[in-house]
């Protein structure tokens, strides 16, 4: 599969496992009235977040700087072989 980075966001919108990108210091973090509320009500719901880097230098700096950004990561930890593509 020969996807550019656009294309493949496209897909991945499309098909609804994800929203378009925002930017979470300028609009906020993207969440459902219910969600709203969990927080005002003092809870703390899950937001999992996928960050975007501008190149592999700045991914290198932001996982260098957030450990969770590794530990977190299961995906890249599966082989090849165990990933399907249409």
């Amino acid at each position: 599969m020969d996807l550019t980075f656009d294309k493949w966001m496209a897909y991945g919108i499309k098909q609804g496992w994800c929203g378009a990108p925002v930017c979470y210091t300028h609009d906020g973090l993207p969440m459902s009235n219910e969600e709203d509320m969990e927080f005002a009500e003092g809870q703390d719901p899950c937001m999992h977040i996928v960050r975007m880097y501008e190149d592999i230098e700045m991914k290198k700096r932001i996982e260098d700087n957030h450990s969770p950004s590794n530990w977190r990561n299961s995906y890249t930890k599966v082989s090849d072989s165990t990933i399907e593509t249409e």
